[in-house]
């Protein structure tokens, strides 16, 4: 049986989420400390609360289009809301539901597949927009981060470049309410 944990970086309040974005999208919401124009609200927003997984979609931050990699840091209450609400994409055929959940293989320091699952959200309609006016409460730049790691682990640190990692760790499971 394949195991599904959400490993992430929170405390009491907030979890950290991870998302890349060109420049044109990126700049703008930094400078602004929430997500504005020409960031789309209507599309679906997928997060990730691993760090690794993020560095695996986006390359490193290398990718086009996925050239800036944000932290962001949301309410748990946000977040457990979407985890609640969240439908399997492979289920979501024939609907769209706000809030989309995936299970792709966490990933190691080299992105190597590991035999643990690591969840991602997709963000529509209601949840996009609560996602962007009510939970979001900062943005940070972590593609330095991204750039650093990634060029420990090419020169063969592989633990200088796990110590740079952000502190990720089991998720409790939020339970539905009702």
């Amino acid at each position: 049986m394949e195991q599904r944990e959400i490993r992430a970086d929170y405390d009491d309040r907030h979890v950290t989420v991870y998302q890349a974005y060109s420049p044109a999208i990126a700049v703008p919401a930094l400078a602004a400390g929430r997500f504005v124009p020409p960031f789309k609200r209507g599309r679906m927003t997928w997060v990730k609360p691993s760090f690794l997984w993020m560095m695996y979609r986006s390359g490193w931050g290398t990718k086009p289009d996925q050239e800036r990699v944000l932290a962001v840091r949301i309410t748990r209450s946000g977040f457990d809301w979407a985890v609640r609400a969240a439908v399997p994409s492979d289920e979501g055929v024939g609907r769209k539901p706000d809030v989309r959940v995936q299970w792709d293989p966490e990933r190691d320091v080299r992105l190597n597949a590991l035999p643990h699952r690591s969840l991602q959200l997709g963000l529509a309609g209601e949840a996009s927009r609560r996602y962007v006016d009510e939970w979001v409460v900062g943005l940070t730049d972590v593609t330095p981060l991204a750039h650093r790691v990634h060029a420990l682990v090419r020169a063969g640190d592989v633990d200088g470049a796990r110590a740079l990692l952000p502190v990720e760790r089991p998720y409790p499971m939020p339970v539905n309410e009702g």
